[in-house]
């Protein structure tokens, strides 16, 4: 007998006991002697009955309360897609009584994160979506949220030792990985390589040297380390002299450089800055499709773009905790999504896509 078929009555009358009983062993109300429960539960197991999570979720009137701690994407538009992916996660799970409740902090602000993750300490809530962008400083926040058994999903920056519920997001080693590989294609047999990370304390930033890893190991696994030389460059928008000074530098100092890869989305000032200065055949990769970026890509000055999916990671992220919390489901630990790599000849479809609210997968 199919699972979906067995009613509740069929279980009762082959336990021998009222439907009443058999609604009390299932959702555990209500007090019923330990051989009957033993009864009914073995019964359940020999029909292989599976309740319908869905249609008891809509059917209750419990709620509950998720607290996304996100960066503010007035700061750096990168975060505006996963802002807007929990949006939509939240939309089509209210019916089940899940509300999402948006900490924003500064993401260049270490106290301003902490300030808002006080908050979401303080709330309580049933689970907590975050991207633990300052590794050092959310260390405590994990052992304070698991004393209080508060699950929590982690996106964009995944910590293994975290003891996360779920992490939902590319995999930032194989995406270096990616990146060195289409950095590589087309090269001549011997440059220098720039790896530029920008607006980042890297020493704080896990996901920053995973993909520099990556990058770097792609180079090693294929025996290519004595035909390219691998520099590295930390830049600071803030700052537009150093920034601008520290790139002078690195193509004074290397004047075979033929390749940037940058790490973060903010592959356009680079673009911005090699158009300033008349250079135009430099191949940079970089993430995110960003309209800056999507300009570039358009005009040549970007070579590719790997797609993070941010709204996917917010929308699947805000899913997996609904599963866990609502569904009862069992959650998968690592959601990785898929490293698109994207030209000008199908950014289309991926624009296209964001228009419609489809979280690509």
């Amino acid at each position: 007998m199919k699972s979906h078929s067995i009613r509740i009555k069929d279980i009762a009358e082959k336990a021998g006991v009222s439907t009443g009983t058999v609604d009390r062993v299932l959702h555990n109300r209500g007090k019923v002697a330990p051989e009957v429960e033993s009864r009914v539960l073995q019964i359940l197991k020999e029909l292989n009955y599976e309740p319908n999570m869905i249609a008891r979720a809509l059917g209750s009137n419990k709620t509950y309360r998720i607290a996304a701690l996100l960066p503010d994407p007035s700061f750096d538009p990168y975060w505006q897609a996963p802002k807007e992916g929990v949006e939509s996660a939240q939309s089509s799970l209210k019916q089940y009584g899940l509300t999402v409740a948006q900490y924003l902090f500064n993401p260049y602000d270490i106290r301003a994160y902490l300030e808002k993750a006080d908050e979401v300490t303080q709330s309580r809530p049933d689970g907590i979506f975050l991207s633990p962008i300052f590794y050092r400083e959310t260390m405590p926040l994990f052992d304070r949220w698991q004393e209080q058994q508060i699950p929590y999903v982690l996106f964009n920056t995944h910590i293994a030792e975290a003891n996360a519920l779920s992490y939902v997001g590319q995999d930032s080693y194989q995406s270096g990985l990616l990146a060195g590989k289409l950095i590589h294609y087309g090269q001549p047999e011997t440059c220098t390589i720039l790896v530029a990370h920008i607006d980042e304390d890297t020493s704080n930033a896990a996901h920053l040297l995973n993909k520099e890893q990556g990058f770097r190991d792609y180079y090693n696994q294929n025996g290519l380390n004595d035909q390219y030389k691998i520099a590295v460059v930390n830049l600071n928008r803030s700052d537009p002299a150093s920034f601008n000074g520290k790139l002078e530098q690195v193509f004074g100092q290397n004047p075979d450089l033929q390749s940037i890869y940058v790490t973060t989305s903010r592959a356009y000032d680079i673009a911005a800055w090699l158009d300033q200065k008349g250079i135009n055949d430099i191949k940079l990769v970089g993430y995110d499709l960003l309209p800056q970026n999507l300009d570039d890509l358009n005009t040549g000055r970007i070579s590719f773009l790997i797609n993070q999916n941010p709204g996917g990671q917010g929308y699947y992220g805000i899913h997996q905790l609904a599963d866990h919390l609502v569904f009862k489901k069992p959650v998968a630990k690592l959601r990785y999504l898929p490293l698109d790599v994207v030209t000008k000849e199908n950014a289309a479809y991926y624009i296209r896509a964001e228009l419609d609210g489809v979280p690509t997968l």
